[in-house]
């Protein structure tokens, strides 16, 4: 496995981690030992990086985190990313001290940890990326011994610029995938420049890339692919990057047919995205032990060629470049 720095945590991590928003059930259900092999199998595969948050499944995805590190006797050192924020209403006024301390504590809890590892705003409005109040409340966490180091998760390109140019600021969570191409112009590289880690969320495109689904595929009534392709729910952008499903699939259907030999689509999309200098790491879902070792293998592929990449971007520019949202 290919490892990295978590930008100014100055921990190494491997390339490839593992998301675990399905392990919360808002992909349909996930068993807790269900949850607890596909933990078991990521670290077997050399997986150092689990990234979680405060409202996946109401803290179970955190909790089943936490029962699988406390029983662990593997001796790896695994770094716990999660996040915090979308327990109140999403405005600027509700990002203050008390509130991060009794989100933290929460997290503190399920997760077993006195200290957490890193701690991202997720996703919150865009004042707050602008906010001095924020992060001085942010730094106080990490002076009382609360958490190590904290980051971001935005929406926007310009939100994580805001949050670059703020020394404390670890890393930054962003959609980054073969679909959603616009981080690569301004935020990739002011992130090398400050040496701010990139966290890339996303990276299959909600599973467009895999090269699995078809207009036949169902969605359970509890997955996100079903209920929010409208972003009636939380932000379009997190399903399907925001791409329209039709037009989803014939674009992976033309990057299945770029795949070279020895990959499977979903590799070589954790690949494209595990590649690009600055990407700390790329952290896809697992619901089944299988898709945990198979997303582990992207991180020790060869490097993809020059043609690929063109390929790539010629797929974005002629069908997906219209259909992404200007602020995204």
């Amino acid at each position: 496995m290919q490892t990295r720095t978590l930008g100014r945590t100055g921990h190494t991590v491997s390339v490839i981690g593992l998301g675990t928003w399905q392990l919360g059930g808002d992909w349909g259900a996930v068993t807790d030992a269900d949850g607890a092999a596909v933990l078991a199998a990521s670290v077997e595969a050399g997986i150092t990086i689990f990234d979680t948050a405060d409202v996946y499944g109401d803290g179970r995805s955190e909790r089943l985190i936490g029962h699988f590190l406390a029983n662990d006797a593997s001796g790896a050192e695994i770094i716990v990313a999660t996040k915090m924020g979308r327990r109140a209403e999403q405005l600027p006024e509700n990002f203050v001290l008390a509130n991060f301390r009794e989100w933290t504590d929460r997290s503190r809890t399920n997760l077993g940890m006195d200290t957490l590892d890193l701690v991202q705003l997720h996703c919150p409005p865009s004042a707050v990326f602008e906010s001095d109040e924020v992060y001085d409340a942010l730094d106080t966490l990490v002076d009382e011994g609360v958490i190590k180091n904290y980051g971001v998760s935005v929406e926007t390109c310009d939100q994580a610029l805001a949050a670059i140019s703020h020394p404390g600021v670890a890393t930054v969570q962003i959609i980054l995938n073969a679909f959603r191409l616009k981080p690569l112009d301004e935020v990739l590289p002011a992130a090398r420049a400050a040496g701010v880690g990139i966290i890339a969320r996303v990276p299959l495109a909600s599973g467009l890339l895999t090269g699995k689904y078809s207009r036949e595929t169902v969605f359970a009534d509890s997955d996100h692919r079903n209920y929010n392709r409208d972003g009636s729910h939380f932000d379009v952008g997190e399903t399907f990057s925001g791409v329209d499903f039709e037009v989803g699939l014939q674009a992976a259907t033309e990057f299945a047919a770029l795949v070279p030999a020895g990959l499977t689509p979903a590799q070589a999309a954790l690949a494209w995205v595990a590649q690009i200098d600055g990407v700390s790491a790329v952290i896809p879902g697992a619901r089944s032990v299988a898709q945990a070792q198979a997303n582990a293998a992207a991180g020790v592929a060869e490097p993809l060629s020059v043609a690929f990449n063109e390929a790539v971007q010629d797929i974005y520019d002629r069908l997906l470049r219209k259909q992404i949202h200007p602020r995204w």
